[in-house]
């Protein structure tokens, strides 16, 4: 999130403690630097307290990422956390653990024993993203500069409902996002639609393995096959059309393996050069992890990469950041040799087994409209029927009373008259706690039907309130936020949005 400098007369700029104790006897400014020291247990305290105001990690079902991890794990992250993952001589058992995370991630891909993968840590799916964008960007422009033809207008072909990275990747690097919009019943990326756009001057079409609106596979193995007869019908690569396919597995890479193995989404596929997936979300590892693989090394542009030596010794370096902590990549191996294929599997059945118990329980529920059943991810989405007195946002806002977070949001692009409510199911979420969470949407639905809430005032007389808009009190509520679902700030869920908005990731 981006922070703003606060105004010293403006807000309160002073942590004012409660606590008799010698280090908290005066206020702690919050905007300045104090000019005294305190004592560690004070500022403990003081941040402690003030955390609690936080959201419950466990009730938190908006988020992807990891919120439970074995004490075992917890140990390792904390004994690690004073390792910079950058220091290869320093560290160089850290870096041996890397090297093993994108061995085996790369077989789970469906990588043959021929080819050379090469791949890195990240911070997360968002930094492998914006190296698998550049990489691709690169090689075409490469292979453009070397045919003679022009590389100056390069795009990326994607789905509206990709997730904000991506958006970012275009604009920070120069490139012309296409996306292919949605419709009211269709809510992942439209094959022939998305090779409709792609020219000569496509660097790469994106799939998405597990959309953060609805946790929905797209099918890329009818993506890798429409890319592959387009570009023979072009003359192939003799004739510079050697468009790649690149998959956006941040959620579902860690699930498809195990749950549905016989799926074609990966290496397997020809047109599959890239794939990106984020460890701290089902791969089960605390937030600040993602990884990038290629299907060749020469997949990676050898521009890209920096040779560093004043760490002691020479190594290859291909990253956004450069120093960050090792404790993830150590987190990561620890779940991978300690659950191994059938720990994962035996967990994301759980979480399957439960999404599909949820959707059931909830599509018995009169007015609500099953959009996606935790049939590929362990993700619930749903929809109120047109004569509910109330939208999905009134129903989140009244959820969060019992400390539940179920976000609201509108699709993208051109699906924005469908506003959905979703559920995360994590490690963490036990049947028992999903039942918890059934008793409390019935109670929360029971109050909304007998108090419907009142509904914003338009701000055209003339022109009524947006179906499924929130309440005035939602609305309100929700201004507040620091971020919301959509691209835009709640304060504008009423407007028309007339651009690609995004999920919660």
């Amino acid at each position: 999130m981006l922070s703003r400098k606060v105004p010293l007369d403006s807000a309160p700029v002073r942590v004012t403690p409660t606590y008799a104790l010698r280090g908290l006897s005066h206020p702690v400014p919050r905007f300045v630097l104090p000019e005294e020291s305190m004592e560690p247990r004070a500022a403990y305290q003081l941040i402690h307290d003030e955390l609690a105001l936080d959201a419950n990690p466990a009730l938190n079902l908006a988020t992807f990422v990891t919120t439970y991890m074995d004490e075992e794990a917890d140990r390792l992250m904390t004994e690690t956390a004073n390792k910079n993952a950058i220091d290869w001589d320093e560290y160089p058992q850290t870096v041996a653990l890397q090297d093993r995370c994108v061995n085996m991630l790369g077989r789970l891909f469906g990588a043959g024993e021929h080819q050379d993968g090469v791949g890195t840590a990240t911070v997360g799916s968002s930094e492998a993203i914006h190296l698998a964008g550049l990489a691709m960007k690169f090689r075409w422009r490469k292979a453009r500069q070397a045919a003679g033809l022009p590389s100056d207008r390069p795009n990326i072909v994607m789905g509206a409902n990709v997730q904000v990275c991506w958006e970012k990747f275009a604009r920070y690097f120069d490139v012309e996002p296409r996306y292919v919009p949605l419709t009211p019943t269709r809510f992942i990326i439209g094959v022939d639609e998305a090779i409709a756009m792609v020219d000569e001057n496509t660097i790469g079409v994106v799939g998405v393995l597990g959309s953060t609106y609805t946790g929905q596979y797209e099918p890329i193995a009818a993506l890798d096959a429409a890319l592959t007869a387009l570009c023979d019908e072009h003359g192939g690569v003799a004739a510079g059309w050697d468009v790649p396919l690149h998959v956006d597995a941040a959620s579902g890479g860690f699930v498809a393996p195990f749950l549905t193995p016989e799926l074609l989404w990966d290496f397997r596929l020809p047109r599959v050069r890239s794939i990106n997936v984020s460890g701290h979300k089902y791969g089960l590892v605390y937030p600040g992890v993602g990884w990038v693989i290629w299907r060749e090394s020469a997949d990676l542009p050898e521009e890209l990469i920096f040779e560093v030596d004043y760490l002691g010794g020479s190594h290859a370096n291909f990253g956004l950041n450069f120093s960050r902590g090792a404790a993830q990549i150590v987190a990561q191996y620890y779940n991978l040799i300690r659950l191994g294929r059938q720990g994962y599997t035996e967990i994301m059945m759980s979480l399957a087994e439960t999404a599909r118990w949820l959707a059931t329980e909830l599509g018995r529920l009169h007015g609500i409209q099953i959009v996606a059943a935790g049939t590929d991810l362990p993700v619930v989405c749903l929809q109120l029927a047109d004569d509910v007195p109330f939208s999905v946002f009134d129903l989140s806002d009244r959820l969060r009373l019992r400390g539940w977070v179920v976000p609201a949001y509108r699709m993208a692009a051109d699906a924005q008259s469908v506003a959905v409510l979703r559920i995360v199911v994590r490690e963490g979420l036990s049947r028992d706690m999903a039942d918890c969470l059934i008793a409390d949407v019935v109670a929360a639905i029971e109050h909304l039907r007998s108090s419907p809430p009142t509904a914003p005032m338009p701000a055209d007389p003339c022109n009524p309130p947006a179906a499924n808009a929130p309440s005035a009190a939602a609305a309100s509520r929700l201004a507040g936020a620091a971020r919301v679902p959509g691209k835009k700030h709640v304060t504008k869920v009423l407007e028309k949005v007339d651009s690609k908005t995004k999920a919660i990731c």
